[in-house]
């Protein structure tokens, strides 16, 4: 509902003593409502990563016998980075092999000697002992061969291991170990390498104070900056919040990654990143500056002779009197009919400029501010004219 009183700025001139007021237009500090973009913000800092990295390691200990790649050597998924001296493996598999063929002749034995005691036992020639311990002779040699073929298995699954691929295709980060060196696995792996999958998409970790992270959602667009490149503006998006938080400080904080494109290969890890997300923007609306929505007319007492009531006495400057909704607020327009409020609708606000959805038009002109005290003549019964109040009636009859 638009609320409109219409307060008249004309002179006093109901009597010969009064002097020419002051020309209202140099009482306040105007702006006019025009259509620009608007849009809120929340920056922050984060680090520039590979969308993905895996380290490489190896499961079993050796020394290094060969290496074939280098720190930035592009690799693809299989191909081989590096070998472990493979003596020791290669005589394991050996000595399994061996056992393994023990293992299968002493089965093949048992085997051939528990059908032979169970025929005889079938026809009542021998006890239930001598049974029972060919049963149990047969099971113990099936058990020990089972056992060697599983060290088998693992056998040669070391000797595999020792023989160490990629397995992504992408670009080798990190090396750390060199030809001749040894390493251990008794505890846990070690990283040999560390490889990026495709430069060309890249993520940015940042990190967002728990006062902004209700503003962030996934899907929004995000602009940011690195100091090695610090003429160029990168692009991205928001593509997940993670609800983990952490606290530095006693400063909360939350992880949000942000993809973005690097076909140009400028990003590299590790870099900062300056971050801006766009959490909510508008373009081509009216804007009005915050400040006139806090304006309030400071109006001066008025003077009378207190033994005499005035026709103006009732008279003040009117706001308006019903609660708003919460996107309604009231601002002071000026025009040539003179000051008066205007309840108008609002959208979003960047804390300097504030969107207008309805009750104003393009170059409506605004108050933002009184720049000087009313100082106004005094007319024949006291009392003082104002811009924010209509003349009473006959005020302008020429004598």
């Amino acid at each position: 509902m638009k609320i409109k009183y219409v307060l008249c700025l004309l002179p006093l001139l109901g009597s010969t003593c009064c002097q020419k007021p002051k020309d209202t237009a140099n009482l306040f500090k105007t702006t006019v409502v025009e259509i620009g973009d608007i849009m809120n913000t929340v920056t922050s800092t984060g680090t520039v990563e590979p969308v993905n990295s895996v380290d490489v390691g190896t499961q079993v200990s050796g020394i290094i016998d060969k290496i074939y790649v280098d720190y930035n050597s592009i690799v693809k998924e299989g191909q081989i980075i590096a070998e472990l001296d493979k003596t020791t493996l290669e005589a394991d598999l050996r000595s399994s092999q061996a056992n393994l063929a023990s293992s299968k002749a002493e089965l093949v034995y048992q085997q051939a000697n528990y059908n032979r005691i169970k025929s005889l036992y079938d026809r009542k020639v021998i006890s239930d002992v001598e049974m029972e311990q060919a049963q149990y002779q047969y099971d113990k040699a099936k058990a020990a061969y089972d056992k060697v073929q599983a060290d088998m298995s693992r056998v040669k699954k070391n000797l595999d291991y020792a023989t160490i691929y990629s397995p992504i295709s992408g670009v080798v980060l990190y090396k750390a170990v060199e030809e001749g060196q040894t390493v251990a696995s008794s505890f846990n792996t070690p990283t040999l390498f560390t490889i990026a999958q495709d430069l060309r998409q890249m993520r940015v970790i940042a990190n967002i104070d728990e006062a902004d992270i209700g503003a962030v959602k996934e899907g929004q667009s995000v602009t940011f900056t690195v100091d090695a490149y610090p003429n160029d503006i990168f692009h991205g998006t928001v593509s997940q919040v993670r609800l983990q938080a952490t606290t530095t400080s006693n400063v909360v904080t939350y992880e949000v990654v942000i993809d973005a494109p690097n076909n140009d290969l400028k990003l590299k890890p590790g870099l900062t990143a300056n971050i801006t997300i766009i959490t909510e923007s508008a373009k081509d609306v009216m804007l009005a500056p915050v400040k006139a929505f806090t304006f309030k007319p400071a109006l001066p007492e008025p003077t009378h002779n207190p033994t005499t009531k005035s026709d103006t006495d009732s008279i003040a400057v009117k706001h308006p009197a019903q609660t708003l909704p919460a996107n309604s607020k009231t601002v002071y327009i000026k025009n040539q009919n003179g000051i008066h409020p205007q309840v108008v609708e609002v959208g979003m606000s960047n804390g300097i400029k504030t969107e207008i959805k309805s009750g104003l038009c393009v170059g409506d002109t605004l108050i933002l501010e009184q720049i000087a005290d009313i100082d106004l003549p005094q007319g024949a019964n006291g009392n003082a004219g104002s811009p924010f109040m209509p003349q009473p009636p006959g005020r302008n009859r020429k004598r």
